[in-house]
């Protein structure tokens, strides 16, 4: 007697221009990638909610969540939001507030699993093409990013989050143009799949886990 296949697995995703997609079209949005990517492994996952705008801050982010009023539970939940913060130069300590509110909020949407939330870390735009144009100092942006990561890192240590570490990366190969949008600033759809790469043996775990399903 053949089985009945398991419902597909939703998945919210949460964030700014790095979570829109930017530049890119929405299959090719590193989360996008990444459900593609698990359904092809057999953990079957829809194609992601997003609540997402370029341009958005941590504040933002919170309005616009409350404005969607997603309704879990979801069996995975990504956030990535801070680049916009940093930007604006707004305060690091109002940063960690509302980051750890909107954490908050993740892991309530993933029901309450902090082991069904990813947190990626802000890619550090200022080796783009864009920074460059601006006259923005590479030093100074890559330490003010390292200082908003520290702080979201942190507090997903404390909530038993898994924070994915794409800053690097996004370092290395921020100035191939391969890996930009034609704006030179956001990422292409190979550097995103760069990000899925990174983020799917957590989200693979994550949904492995009999704990969580």
């Amino acid at each position: 007697m053949t089985g009945v296949a398991p419902a597909a697995r939703a998945f919210l995703a949460l964030g700014d221009s790095y979570t829109i997609g930017e530049g890119v079209a929405p299959q090719d949005r590193w989360t996008h990638q990444l459900a593609a990517a698990l359904t092809a492994e057999g953990h079957a996952v829809q194609t992601p909610q997003t609540i997402a705008t370029t341009g958005w801050t941590t504040d933002e982010l919170q309005a616009g969540i409350a404005a969607a009023a997603p309704t879990g539970p979801f069996e995975l939940v990504s956030l990535l939001i801070g680049v916009n913060n940093q930007y604006r130069a707004l305060p690091l300590d109002d940063y960690a507030a509302q980051f750890g509110a909107l954490l908050a909020q993740a892991v309530g949407f993933a029901g309450d699993r902090p082991g069904r939330v990813i947190v990626l870390s802000i890619p550090d735009w200022g080796v783009t093409p864009f920074a460059r144009q601006q006259g923005r100092d590479e030093s100074q942006t890559a330490q003010q990013i390292d200082a908003f990561n520290a702080v979201a890192q942190a507090i997903c240590q404390a909530r038993g989050v898994v924070f994915v570490d794409i800053t690097p990366a996004s370092r290395a190969q921020g100035r191939d143009p391969a890996m930009l949008a034609d704006d030179g600033l956001h990422p292409s759809a190979r550097m995103y799949a760069h990000w899925c790469g990174q983020a799917l043996p957590v989200a693979r775990r994550a949904l492995s886990d009999r704990g969580s399903a």
